[in-house]
């Protein structure tokens, strides 16, 4: 028996997911935004909260207020913040109408990150470095030996699992192979439509080995939005509503760092192994009760460990999960039913509590799970810090 919901999502928005979106950020917040409020037939001198996260890539909450013509604000938050933060802000927002802060609150997450600032890279690095999440003592030593990309961070992560547990890339390519399936069925996605063999995985480039190009999630243009209420006064409203059952923002030990846990006593522990039971059993929920899963997959590894983190799959165990077929649709445990962010769209993992709700209002057209009641959303990468949510049908 699921326990009683925090609050409940009532709407959501999103622009086109390209790769040269020809707007500024605000244009595509705000677009999300008023398409969340209107999917869930609210009138927009309602919302009276606004909660998003950026690495200075997108337009604050003050600034979507303004443009939005909120006729009031009694809660807002802006967090500084990478991808693990995605289902944190939902959080932030169910907090925030389960305790009365506000009534309707809009979590948006809008940015140009293929044809504006992207994550990544020298001058990025330096920003970060400098004034923002980065802004630690081993960024010396790592820019300096030309780690500056999320991508080789990551890569080392997952070369130490392949030496500890015998993950291969073809075990990555069986990933990146499904998500391509999934998004071939999904409107939504920047990759619909161009398909992908484990050949072709194989034959794409190398980024930072053992990551191919086909291991990298997108560079993407756009932005989405959910909008968060309570359940009482999302019952009245346009959609049926999905409620929060648990949720959390959370880190391990020792998470200090940019390469996101080089100071933990475990590179391949990541923020799940010490949340996961706390998230299920507050949500009155087990494991096994999962309709599905949307796994942040800012790269093929990050499935991996977060899946091992939840107790999805046993240590070593991915690349068979998803050959056998059990990660599709259909198959035992669907995940990332819209093609993630490897081949939906990379909206830093906010995209993927959308394709939560997606699922369980029963909108997924061609991609839809049958009878899905419960979905479990995360966001964090494999890494030391990350949040999570467990959605459920009303």
């Amino acid at each position: 028996m699921s326990s009683k919901p925090i609050a409940s999502i009532a709407g959501i928005g999103w622009t086109d997911y390209n790769r040269n979106s020809g707007r500024t950020v605000e244009a595509l917040a705000l677009e999300a935004c008023r398409n969340a409020i209107n999917d869930a037939g609210l009138n927009v001198n309602a919302v009276d909260g606004l909660v998003s996260f950026s690495l200075g890539d997108s337009v604050t909450t003050a600034v979507v207020s303004t443009g939005l013509g909120l006729s009031k604000m009694n809660h807002y938050a802006d967090f500084s913040a990478g991808g693990f933060m995605a289902c944190g802000i939902v959080m932030e927002a169910a907090m925030a109408v389960a305790t009365g802060q506000a009534d309707y609150v809009v979590a948006y997450r809008a940015l140009n990150g293929s044809s504006g600032q992207r994550y990544g890279g020298a001058e990025f690095s330096r920003l970060l470095a400098d004034h923002g999440v980065h802004s630690d003592a081993e960024q010396q030593f790592l820019d300096t030996a030309g780690i500056t990309m999320p991508a080789q961070h990551f890569a080392m992560l997952c070369r130490r699992h392949m030496t500890r547990y015998g993950t291969t890339n073809e075990d990555l390519g069986a990933i990146a192979v499904t998500m391509r399936a999934h998004a071939n069925d999904n409107p939504r996605a920047q990759m619909r439509d161009r398909r992908m063999t484990l050949e072709d995985y194989h034959s794409s480039p190398w980024v930072a080995d053992p990551f191919r190009l086909l291991d990298c999630c997108l560079q993407t243009d756009g932005g989405c939005a959910l909008l968060i209420t309570t359940p009482e006064r999302a019952r009245d409203l346009a959609q049926s509503p999905v409620d929060i059952l648990s949720g959390f923002t959370s880190a391990g030990p020792r998470n200090r760092g940019a390469m996101w846990g080089n100071f933990s006593p475990d590179s391949n522990v990541t923020y799940a192994e010490h949340h996961a039971d706390r998230l299920f059993s507050r949500a009155g929920i087990d494991r096994k009760d999962l309709s599905f899963a949307q796994i942040y997959d800012c790269f093929t590894y990050s499935i991996i460990g977060q899946m091992e983190g939840f107790g999805l799959i046993e240590k070593g165990q991915a690349g068979d999960f998803f050959r056998s077929g059990a990660a599709s649709i259909g198959g035992l445990l669907p995940v990332n039913t819209h093609g993630g962010l490897l081949s939906e769209g990379y909206i830093h993992g906010l995209n993927s509590v959308v394709e939560a709700v997606s699922q369980l209002r029963g909108d997924g057209g061609k991609r839809q799970v049958e009878n899905a009641q419960l979905g479990l959303v995360t966001s964090g990468g494999a890494t030391s810090t990350g949040s999570a949510l467990i959605l459920a049908r009303n």
